[in-house]
């Protein structure tokens, strides 16, 4: 490989080029470039940037990476902004000036701002990188590239999903780019990829092999001259396309490099071997690092000072095989390091990562601070020394922990475990026993989302610590046994209510511990779901007592909670008040945005719409202050979707809805935002839209009907029954909904249960007899319900009136009544259903003129909120209006208004029954009615008195005046 070897000018990505460029100036938005190794994407990129009117940061993985190196690029990008714009520059650009969330990436910034590594820490995290770019991006444009990913760490991955679905609307544009012959089946990449790629704003671009015509131009511009005929088409043969692997096979004379390479690593090793054997030995000491090195690093590796070090590589850098970067090298191509890293003998490795190791822990500044105990842990590992490998990767782990970087860190704690028995005084060595490791591998799976391996290493400490010698710690087990129990929970699995009540009991109540009332807290939160409410309100009332008697302010709060959930009574606000004065003492903003969670759904479950949306709006607003805003807030997005959807507001709930859909939340909150989302679209016509996130929540309610929260089981089933009514199914959506006949005294239960039971009440109305059971159990269901509030009084009603229509008595007033509820909550698509029931019974006793101005104000409202299946509806209902009225002289023939009204569905070929159902009376009536009719008209058959009507000219259309 020579100095000629890389082309001054990007051959053959002019369209790629575009691309990037049109993503700059439609920015916000993401880019994700994929490709085979050595196609060019780096220097697409380089290309890219160097023309492009933005700022641009770049960051890349580390092939370490997989063994736990948290945020790797990320920490890059800060300190290439820290370098540009100064530590206060950046202060400048965060929530209050406050970097202590950043410190968990960069030391420069200090120490981070709490040592909790919780769930919330990380959320900050996030928030607080999203909006430093964002801000950033407000005073020009910003393009963030993410190079490498394929060898991104879990965190790393995990911070740009959260980036590129939060994208707000300065002009950032993000671009990821990976290896795509790196993403084997079970890659973790490439689910991220089919997540990312559905997002409206994300576009996903291939790189491809150059065409023959590029292959030449690329060959004609590192020769500097027209090629010799026959060497492009062989170039192109063994190159296949490949860039990298183009240059590598010319040489300077116009010729190929290596005729027969055996193999790539072959090829790539031509260039190196061409190289002075001293710059090769150092080459080699480089390729145990990562694809870049530092200067002073690869100094103390190699043994050899600076003026030397740099008199052996000029000729790397010469042949283009390493790169300057900075302070530091890297090689012009991962491919190559590689290549020369697996060309290493046996004796030659283990000697390499040795001094690796050996200098990191001589001179620990040659790496950033969060780099050391990783960098250690791999070149021990490498090494093949056990001892020094498991001290380094519990370090590594505690620094993981710090950067809540928790998948990383359960990276290094299961590498602690993997080691344990190859080291005869392992507990010495780090100072905690092989039970602590497990519990704090448990926690870290809990944090990290990997509940299944969570629950694994829970179990296996909850055995070693049944099966220690001595007293059994009590407080440990328990602690497991509740860490246990809510992993169990979020993947719903069985047992995580018996994991929580052995908890408690093995806490004894005297002395009161806060470790027991929380789990008493924990256990009653929990086991409400499961219909054991009076176990919930004794739990939490327990919990309440030690919490006040032992002055814990965040445990008051939580108690209070459960205890609030246990039974929510819509018409007592007090009780609430409480909880909302507890959880602002407590200055905890976990706790405080669960009464924000809880108060939003009091409301919206009181018929307080307008209040429900603005609380659960303001509560929002607060989880983005305290830079949780994607992640409680994606819950709270739940309780202002609903109210908006109550209000009529449906774009704007759909637009919350989809937000938070995006934030890919977990399956216990996810079920609401797919019903609430499905009944929107069914309302609105789009059936398929409809059964589709019906599919998805059915999905979900077959992991979780061992507990059947009230909220997502009854939802579904109630969407279930709409969707079947709606395509004519009335059978079926009984079917779907005898689960809510059967399971009473929920969580709730009159809330949920009540929309199920009116739809299910006009199913039976038109099943007819054969449903009397049924409608029967029904009503029995509703009379057993506590109604509280006047959302559930106006549920009640329009059931009361749905029930009497079922049984063939159209009650007018009682749809009146109803309709009036829903107008007095705000409510218009239920206010306009009212309605129009309420004008079927006026037009079943000839009342035209009521039932055309209940329709008329139905109308409007259908209207407004793009309801069409109801509006079309309406619509017809108001055409029947403009029949001949009763006692109007206009019909003739001797016929009744109400004869001459059959006569025209007569007419139109309609059957008895049909006409029964366009006129709201029996089938009996209505053949009375055709008998009355051929008896006037004197005709002796239904099809004579059509062609009389046709005849006269009865029901021709006027025609209008010019």
């Amino acid at each position: 490989m020579n100095a000629r070897a890389m082309s001054p000018v990007l051959i053959g990505r002019s369209a790629e080029l575009r691309q990037l460029r049109g993503a700059l100036a439609a920015a916000p938005g993401a880019v994700l470039l994929g490709g085979d190794a050595g196609l060019g994407k780096t220097r697409l990129i380089r290309e890219f940037s160097r023309d492009a009117d933005a700022r641009t940061l770049v960051g890349g993985c580390l092939e370490l990476g997989s063994d736990g190196l948290p945020f790797a690029p990320f920490t890059t990008v800060l300190r290439g902004l820290v370098r540009d714009i100064g530590i206060e520059g950046v202060a400048g650009l965060v929530p209050r000036g406050d970097t202590g969330a950043l410190a968990r990436l960069l030391p420069e910034f200090g120490e981070p701002e709490s040592d909790a590594a919780s769930g919330e820490e990380r959320a900050r995290l996030f928030e607080v990188v999203l909006t430093l770019l964002e801000r950033l991006a407000e005073r020009g444009p910003v393009v963030l590239v993410i190079e490498d990913a394929h060898w991104a760490d879990r965190s790393t991955r995990d911070l740009l999903a959260f980036l590129i679905r939060n994208l707000g609307s300065a002009p950032l544009l993000i671009v990821m780019t990976y290896r795509s012959d790196e993403l084997h089946r079970t890659h973790p990449l490439r689910q991220l990829l089919a997540g990312l790629e559905r997002l409206e704003r994300v576009r996903r671009t291939e790189i491809g092999r150059l065409a023959r015509a590029d292959v030449a131009a690329l060959v004609t511009e590192l020769l500097g001259q027209i090629p010799p005929p026959g060497l492009v088409e062989r170039i192109e043969a063994r190159s296949e396309g490949n860039p990298l692997f183009i240059e590598a096979l010319l040489d300077d004379d116009g010729t190929l490099a290596c005729e027969l390479p055996e193999s790539l690593r072959d090829l790539l090793l031509a260039g190196v071997q061409r190289l002075p054997e001293e710059t090769q030995d150092v080459l080699r000491d480089a390729s145990g690092g990562s694809t870049r090195i530092e200067h002073a690093l690869l100094a103390a590796v190699s043994r050899l000072d600076d003026a030397a070090l740099t008199r052996v590589l000029r000729p790397a850098v010469a042949a283009n095989v390493l790169v300057v970067d900075g302070d530091g090298y890297a090689f012009r191509h991962a491919l190559i390091r590689e290549a020369v890293h697996d060309d290493l003998l046996p004796g030659e490795f283990t000697r390499l990562h040795t001094r690796y190791a050996e200098a990191l822990e001589k001179e620990p500044g040659l790496v950033s601070a969060g780099r050391l105990w990783v960098e250690l842990s791999y070149h021990w590992m490498q090494a093949h020394d056990s001892t020094w490998a498991l001290v380094a990767s519990w370090r590594a782990a505690r620094e993981a922990r710090k950067a809540v970087a928790y998948a990383e860190c359960l990276a290094m704690l299961e590498r602690v475990l993997q080691l344990w028995d190859k080291v005869p005084d392992a507990s010495e060595r780090i100072g905690a026993d092989h039970v602590s490791v497990l519990e704090d591998a448990a926690t870290a799976a809990d944090l990290a989302g990997e509940f299944d391996r969570g629950i694994k290493l829970a179990t296996a400490a909850l055995k070693e610590v049944e099966a220690a010698d001595g007293e059994r710690d009590t407080a440990r087990w328990a602690a497991l046994l509740e860490l246990r129990g809510r992993m169990l929970y979020h993947v719903a699995r069985p047992g995580f209510v018996e994991d929580l009540r052995a908890a408690v009991d093995a806490l004894p109540a005297d002395p009161p511990t806060i470790l027991r009332a929380r789990a008493l807290s924990t256990l009653g939160n929990y086991v409400r779901i499961t219909t054991s409410m009076e176990d919930a309100r004794e739990a939490a009332l327990e919990s309440l007592s030690i919490a006040r008697a032992l002055g814990d302010p965040v445990a008051e709060t939580e108690a209070l909670i459960t205890l609030f959930c246990a039974h929510t009574d819509y018409e007592d606000e007090d009780r609430l008040t409480e909880v909302g004065e507890s959880a602002e003492r407590s200055g905890n903003h976990r706790v405080l945005l669960r009464y924000y969670v809880i108060r939003s759904h009091f409301l919206e479950g009181a018929g307080r719409h307008e209040e429900a949306a603005a609380v659960a709006g303001h509560g929002a607003e607060l989880a983005r202050q305290y830079g949780v805003a994607r992640t409680q807030g994606t819950f709270l997005s739940i309780n202002e979707a609903e109210p908006l959807v109550s209000l009529g507001r449906w774009d704007e709930a759909l637009a919350v809805m989809n937000h938070a859909m995006e934030q890919d939340p977990a399956i216990t909150t996810r079920t609401s935002l797919l019903v609430l989302s499905g009944w929107v679209a069914l309302v609105r016509g789009d059936i398929a839209m409809a059964k589709a996130r019906l599919a998805r929540s059915r999905e979900i309610m077959k992991l979780k009907l061992k507990w059947m929260k009230t909220q997502d089981y009854f939802s579904t089933l109630w969407l279930e029954a709409n969707i079947a009514f709606a395509e004519g199914r009335p059978e079926a959506a009984l079917v779907a909904l005898d689960p809510v006949l059967e399971h009473t005294g929920m969580p709730d239960d009159a809330r949920y249960a009540w929309p199920a039971l009116i739809v299910g009440a006009a199913a039976c109305g038109e099943v007819g007899g054969a449903a009397e059971d049924r409608l029967r159990r029904m009503e029995e269901r509703a009379a057993g319900l506590v109604t509280s509030g006047p959302l559930q009084f106006a549920h009640c009603l329009t059931f009361s009136a749905e029930l009497a229509r079922a049984r063939g008595i159209l009650d007018r007033a009682a749809w009146e009544e109803a309709a009036a509820a829903w107008e007095a909550l705000a409510n218009p698509y239920y206010q306009a259903r009212a309605l129009s029931r309420a004008a079927e019974a006026a037009l079943a006793a000839g009342d035209h003129e009521a039932a055309a101005a209940a329709l008329h104000t139905a109308a409007a409202l259908t209207d407004g909120l793009g309801a069409r299946p109801l509006a079309e509806k309406v619509a017809d209902l108001l055409r029947r209006t403009r029949m001949p009225r009763r006692g109007d002289a206009s019909a003739p023939l001797g016929l009744t208004p109400r004869e001459f009204e059959v006569l025209r569905l007569v007419a139109e070929g309609r059957s008895n029954r049909e006409i029964a159902e366009a006129l709201f009376i029996s089938v009996k009536t209505a053949s009375v009615h055709v008998s009355n009719i051929l008896g006037k008209l004197e005709v002796a058959s239904r099809g004579e008195a059509a062609a009389t009507a046709h005849r006269l000219a009865l029901f021709a259309t006027p025609k209008v005046g010019a």
